[in-house]
């Protein structure tokens, strides 16, 4: 079996690729359902995808990316148009699945998998309601160990006895759930007390705990900081010129084409609130897409240093 896979693999490198990110945007499609569903307390297998007319979806017109750019972003039974942002994450999830696939080992391949599918959803709708649901952060954090736990190689631990690589991982894992989220808890709080207002939510401090979870507390660390500083690059020109045009809210999409009415109450006022949990989940992703070599070591000289050899 593993001799025909790196078989195929070594000379058919153009096969695994492809199907990694075919199966990344199908995952994609189905984590747009996520992001609607779930923070509206919805079931995301029933019922299946439906129009804004109330029309069910057939499956050939629910093909990812595909249908989109077929049917130029409308739907086929009513002509309603259909948000941008379906096939962009349907893009945007086979990509980063390819990224993992190729920058990984299999196995690491396919748990980096799961963890962006939870650092995609998380992202969007937090973006969308200012909210990181339990079960991304707490639900992702216990992920996260129990495969640590069956996988050590995610942490980089391989040979010895394997009983003991399996409780390294998972001590790994636990640890950096708890720096993760006691960093960001703390910060939160010192944070508050000097702004007079709350600084992070909560849903933050559980979040940075899942990406420690998967990464370990560099990861957790480097997605707080990094996520900071990702902020800063990013939103500090966003948010400036939003205040200079006056403008309001941007509204949350509309996933599987149902308007939302009330989705101006949720709006993230553009200027005002800005949810953190997109930057966090950009440099926990940065970290396990290769950032972590270079994090790593300025971490190991950093402790060199200032413990002395």
């Amino acid at each position: 079996m593993i001799e025909t896979f790196e078989f195929i693999n070594d000379d058919f490198p153009w096969f695994f690729t492809s199907v990694v990110f075919v199966f990344g945007a199908v995952v994609g499609s189905f984590l747009n359902v996520c992001i609607y569903r779930i923070p509206a307390e919805r079931s995301v297998v029933f019922p299946g995808s439906t129009c804004a007319c109330g029309k069910p979806i057939p499956w050939y017109h629910n093909l990812p990316i595909l249908t989109w750019i077929l049917l130029r972003g409308r739907a086929s039974c009513c002509g309603e148009k259909f948000s941008v942002r379906y096939p962009a994450i349907e893009l945007l999830t086979g990509l980063l699945f390819l990224a993992s696939w190729l920058m990984h080992s299999p196995v690491v391949a396919i748990i980096g998998m799961l963890y962006i599918a939870f650092l995609i959803c998380s992202t969007f709708i937090d973006l969308d309601h200012m909210i990181i649901p339990d079960r991304f952060s707490i639900g992702g954090m216990v992920i996260g160990v129990v495969i640590s736990i069956c996988f050590p190689v995610l942490h980089g631990i391989e040979g010895g006895i394997p009983i003991l690589q399996n409780i390294q991982s998972g001590v790994i894992a636990i640890i950096g759930a708890l720096i993760g989220a006691g960093l960001v808890y703390w910060i939160a709080v010192l944070g508050e007390i000097v702004f007079r207002k709350p600084a992070m939510g909560e849903g933050d401090v559980k979040f940075v705990g899942f990406i420690g979870a998967f990464c370990g507390w560099q990861g957790a660390v480097f997605a707080m900081f990094g996520g900071a500083l990702l902020g800063s690059i990013i939103l500090l020109p966003i948010l400036m010129v939003g205040r200079l045009l006056g403008k309001g809210g941007s509204q949350s999409c509309e996933p599987e084409a149902a308007v939302a009415d009330d989705s101006e109450e949720e709006a993230v006022q553009f200027g005002l609130q800005v949810p953190f949990g997109p930057m966090l989940a950009g440099a926990g992703l940065l970290y396990f897409l290769g950032a972590d070599v270079y994090v790593d070591a300025y971490f190991a000289e950093f402790s060199l240093s200032f413990f002395g050899r």
